[in-house]
């Protein structure tokens, strides 16, 4: 097949490196930590390419918006058509079942090309911050590309644009570094913060004309010198890096001067059989190397990764000549550009046929027998905690579901304290502590006020029992991520010191200043990082904690803290989905050894010994030496590390008995 007019082998071979930096950084290569820049990468060259196509049609005539659709269509559906539906079937055998919901969500995104804002709008949901990635995530960039694509070829029909157009490039690069201090999520995700990736490699194709006239552009030096800044970006950055925003202009910048300047070793053999399967390969080894382990019944590790990707290009190379090529060489297609467009909307329903199938199959989880209910058990007890400790001790052993499990797998997203769907829990961007929230009984002259992080809001069932039982008004306000001590804190999610925390504290003191609480219950996780590095943490959270337990005191308050709860490995619920088809759910379960966080904090707790404060420590409900997922019938873990409401009201006697009176 002849190669078509206009061709660099230079942009196949950049193309090469960048999907080659993007499937080594997923397989987990420890050099190429930063091999995500080879998404920046595409973006240029995508930019680049396609334009140059949209202008060399207008100076023939007249651009085709129908015609350029049309293309798109049959350039890239056929082969993710193909990818959606099989990833959708190999997570109904390999994948736990309780996630097939959530997967074909995933996949309608992705074919309806808004795969990007659905993961930037989960990716700010902190209570799904340790769900484990979507075989779909990948698509998030084609969703990029597409939107983009909406507007350009619009905005190359005005007669006076090269201003303009230059002008929406540098407001959506403004974009992406302030979105990156505001929303890492959003920053990655979202069509405005990446549009001037798209955009440079546009803008080079504007000016082409202009850039072939530089005396000496082309001789291999610039070229050259762009490689070597891309290559050091997917060095030097990790997860680490504040991402997108000023860093990502050192892969743009590379890959613009690779096109701008050309360098003739890109024209490798060996790369350009690796870019003409770029697109394919980008697709195929992302749920590959996810579901393969599960398939293959192993561990992951980076060898098995290695060979994962290697099996990924394979199945490139089949789509690329049985499935694109055929396809995007077919003559009728390529001149009936109506039925171009009607086969990509017929794959589209495809694959969303195949999702919503998947979707309503009945998904179950094998189970064993019933037994007895915890909650009733521990409710009627003369020693709840007795009914408690033996239950923990027997889920060191447990190897099947119990058939009444409470909640049921699928439904413990659900299952969450009140105080989220209130607006009394808030998340990450709020700096001013909600109004209101006030539970219990409303006229008693007691108040008790709940305050801390999300491991603060996750005792709120057991403590809103309590407060009804004791005729008390109780007031609930937490922050995600934000430690009640008094200490400035690094937020990991957004890569910079958490000031919306300090804020959100200082509003919170002042209300319960106005309300003087009685009691105050702190809750709070130990996984935090102060940030200073330089000093050691045990003494930073000594005076932290002291300064906010003073703070307390000093308005007549009682303070009881609940010490932080273990962490699991996973997600609770997909682990113990998927082990309870091999009837060893237990190995869903950790050592409390390893389960424990913040040992600085913890040593820092007990060097504090205040009459007027209390610490309660909630391992012994949770744990013996080891801890379990499944405690007697009930579901102990929503995620990772915070409990289930349904948990928390079983174990609500014990807190009660713990609290020390108002």
């Amino acid at each position: 097949m002849s190669l078509p007019p206009n061709f660099r082998s230079d942009v196949e071979g950049l193309r090469a490196v960048a999907v080659l930096l993007v499937v080594l950084g997923h397989a987990g290569v420890p050099f190429a930590a930063g091999g995500y820049v080879g998404v920046d990468v595409f973006f240029v060259i995508s930019g680049f390419l396609i334009t140059s196509l949209l202008l060399r049609e207008a100076a023939g005539g007249r651009i085709s918006i129908r015609r350029f659709y049309a293309r798109r269509a049959l350039r890239l559906l056929p082969a993710a058509a193909l990818v959606l539906v099989s990833t959708l079937i190999a997570a109904r055998f390999w994948l736990p079942s309780i996630r097939m919901g959530e997967l074909a969500r995933d996949a309608l995104s992705a074919t309806g090309y808004v795969a990007n804002l659905r993961f930037a709008s989960t990716g700010t949901d902190y209570l799904n911050a340790d769900a484990p990635p979507s075989p779909f995530q990948h698509f998030w960039s084609l969703a990029v590309e597409e939107q983009f694509y909406l507007v350009w070829p619009l905005l190359l029909l005005l007669p006076k644009r090269k201003h303009l157009l230059i002008g929406l490039v540098a407001a959506s690069f403004v974009a992406g570094v302030l979105e990156t201090e505001r929303s890492v999520s959003w920053a990655y995700f979202g069509p405005h913060t990446r549009a001037w990736e798209l955009g440079v490699g546009a803008l080079l194709a504007l000016f082409a004309a202009r850039l072939q006239r530089v005396p000496g552009l082309r001789n291999g030096w610039l070229g050259g010198a762009g490689l070597v800044t891309i290559l050091t970006a997917a060095l030097c950055f990790d997860d680490s890096t504040r991402y997108p925003g000023f860093a990502a202009l050192l892969p743009v910048a590379g890959a613009a001067a690779v096109l701008a300047g050309g360098l003739r070793p890109l024209g490798a053999r060996p790369l350009q059989f690796v870019g003409r399967l770029s697109y394919g390969w980008y697709l195929w080894h992302w749920p590959v190397l996810l579901i393969g382990p599960g398939a293959l019944g192993v561990d992951p590790s980076l060898p098995l990764a290695l060979v994962l990707s290697v099996a990924a290009l394979g199945l490139a190379w089949v789509t690329y000549h049985l499935v694109e090529n055929p396809l995007r060489h077919n003559r009728r297609l390529r001149v009936r550009p109506a039925q171009a467009l009607g086969l990509g909307a017929g794959l589209s329903g495809a694959v969303a046929a195949t999702a919503v199938a998947i979707a309503l199959l009945p998904h179950p989880v094998p189970a064993g027998a019933a037994i007895r209910d915890l909650r009733t058990a521990t409710l009627h007890a003369a020693d709840p905690y007795e009914v408690i400790a033996h239950a923990v001790r027997a889920g060191r052993t447990a190897r099947s579901l119990p058939a009444n499990l409470t909640p049921q797998l699928s439904e413990v997203n659900a299952d969450k304290a009140q105080v989220w769907a209130d607006g009394c829990h808030v998340e990450s961007p709020a700096k001013v502590a909600p109004t209101g929230c006030l539970y219990g009984d409303l006229n008693s002259r007691t108040t008790v006020a709940l305050f801390g992080d999300s491991h603060a809001a996750q005792w709120f069932p057991a403590l809103e029992r309590v407060a009804i039982k004791r005729h008390w008004r109780l007031v609930s306000l937490s922050k995600s991520s934000c430690s009640a001590a008094d200490l400035r804190l690094w937020h990991g999610g957004q890569k910079r010191e958490y000031t919306e925390c300090a804020l959100f504290r200082r509003s919170a003191l002042a209300r319960f200043r106005t309300l003087k609480p009685s009691l105050v219950v702190i809750g709070s996780s130990f996984n935090y990082r102060p940030v200073d590095t330089s000093t050691p943490e045990q003494p930073q959270w000594e005076a932290a904690w002291r300064r906010t337990f003073a703070a307390f005191t000093g308005m007549g308050a009682r303070v009881a803290l609940i010490t932080d709860t273990p962490y699991l490995a996973e997600r609770a619920p997909n682990c113990v989905a998927r082990q309870a088809r091999l009837q060893r759910i237990n190995r869903c379960g950790k050592s409390a050894e390893t389960a424990l966080r913040g040992p600085a904090q913890r040593a820092a707790i007990a060097q504090i010994t205040d009459p007027k404060v209390t610490v309660i420590d909630p391992v012994p409900w949770l744990c013996t030496s080891f801890c379990p997922p499944v405690i007697g019938n009930v579901l102990a873990y929503r995620d990772s590390n915070h409990l289930t409401t349904t948990y928390v009201e079983t174990v609500a006697p014990l807190l009660d008995a713990a609290l020390p009176k108002p």
